[in-house]
């Protein structure tokens, strides 16, 4: 199998780093291992040539050794430190000399094998790629294993307590919601209750206005009642459960009309009161009708006078100097003698026309007018006849001069 240069240097790099490693591993051992024994005699001996005073103060003592197990404690980590941020830059610069040596072994594999080969080479590859990887040392792996170990713990523990957030929460929301649902349906169930007292109560009311109504039924056949202190048609009604209408029917009275003290009146039995009220309906139904047709022919009146009016103005405007010979009016009536001519001449004045009166040989004329031009004056009579204030259907056009 051939290997390319930049493969074979990327190897001895991953080797140079290891063997880097190793040296600086070992030298931070060394300084954590207890000195030899001549170096503690020797340090022995400078002491017993310098005397120090003794210390009797235990508390002293105490804080001193707290002291110095600090610094150890302190030392150590930061050993411990130094020795995780040199693996982690010896791991980044053998990811990326293992990559660089993939890319470059690839490469070459790409360029320089031929097409049969492929899958050989691809085999190839990998097991240059398996055989590149570097193992980490097993002296270093304890305290990076310590590290990950609590590191792995702190990220339980804190992934379990979130757990337990979110599950509190859930139950929180749960308890809410079913909270919720009970004063929902706490509310329904009142809502309900009250509803149904209501029902409860107007069935109770409709009963009794049915009992009322009842026990004061007309009676079965007509009596005579005497009226007492403070009866009225009204009350009396009321008590014998009849419209008030009715029982002034039956006694040839007004609905209005008050009644004296001691008079008599009949009382209608129920059905005398079923066939007044038919009756009454009846003669209501006509009086509609009446009223109904009283309004369709005045709209039918006003609609033709507006139709005359407006054919009399367009006749007026139509009309030309070469058409109107002469004047036209329009013979309304014909008189017996002054004074009736006159009082029709009101009537047609209080229409809002312009009347004239003239002595003929069988009459008095009443005119109203004058027009130029026929066409004009036909339209006018038109008018006249369609109108309901004059009331005539007789008018005519006649030449005026």
């Amino acid at each position: 199998m051939n290997f390319s240069r930049q493969a074979l240097l990327g190897i001895g790099m991953i080797i140079g780093g290891s063997v880097m490693l190793y040296a600086m591993v070992q030298q931070i051992g060394d300084s954590d291992q207890p000195k030899p024994m001549s170096a503690m005699v020797d340090k022995l001996s400078s002491e017993q040539e310098s005397p120090q005073p003794l210390t009797t103060d235990i508390e002293t003592e105490k804080r001193i050794l707290a002291q110095k197990q600090k610094e150890r404690a302190a030392r150590v980590a930061e050993q411990e430190k130094r020795a995780k941020e040199f693996l982690t830059e010896q791991e980044v610069a053998e990811a990326e000399a293992l990559a660089k040596a993939r890319a470059e072994s690839q490469q070459y594999v790409d360029n320089s094998a031929p097409a049969t080969d492929e899958t050989t080479n691809t085999e190839a590859t990998k097991d240059v790629t398996t055989d590149l990887t570097v193992q980490p040392r097993t002296e270093s792996q304890s305290t990076t294993d310590t590290t990950k170990s609590s590191e792995a713990e702190k990220q339980k523990a804190v992934q379990e307590q979130q757990e337990a957030q979110r599950q509190a929460a859930i139950k929180e929301q749960a308890a809410a919601k079913k909270l919720a649902e009970s004063k929902k349906q706490a509310e329904a169930e009142k809502l309900a209750e009250a509803k149904k007292q209501a029902e409860a109560q107007a069935a109770a009311e409709r009963k009794r206005e049915a009992a009322e109504s009842a026990k004061n039924e007309p009676p079965k056949s007509p009596s005579e009642y005497q009226i007492k202190k403070g009866d009225g048609l009204i009350k009396l009604a009321r008590q014998y459960n009849m419209p008030v209408e009715v029982l002034a029917q039956a006694n040839n009275l007004s609905p209005s009309a008050a009644l004296q003290l001691g008079q008599s009146i009949t009382i209608p039995s129920s059905k005398q009161v079923q066939r007044l009220e038919r009756e009454a309906a009846a003669a209501e139904q006509a009086r509609e009708k009446k009223r109904q047709q009283e309004e369709a022919l005045a709209k039918k009146s006003a609609d033709a006078k507006r139709e005359a009016q407006q054919k009399l103005s367009e006749a007026r405007k139509e009309v030309k100097e070469t058409d109107a010979k002469g004047s036209f009016g329009v013979q309304v009536a014909l008189a017996n003698d002054q004074a009736k001519a006159d009082e029709l001449a009101k009537k047609f004045r209080a229409a809002g026309y312009q009347v004239k009166t003239s002595a003929t040989s069988r009459g008095v004329r009443v005119v109203v007018g004058p027009e130029r031009g026929k066409v004009a004056a036909l339209a006018l009579k038109d008018k006249i006849n369609s109108d309901p204030k004059v009331n005539t259907t007789s008018a005519w056009v006649l030449y005026w001069r």
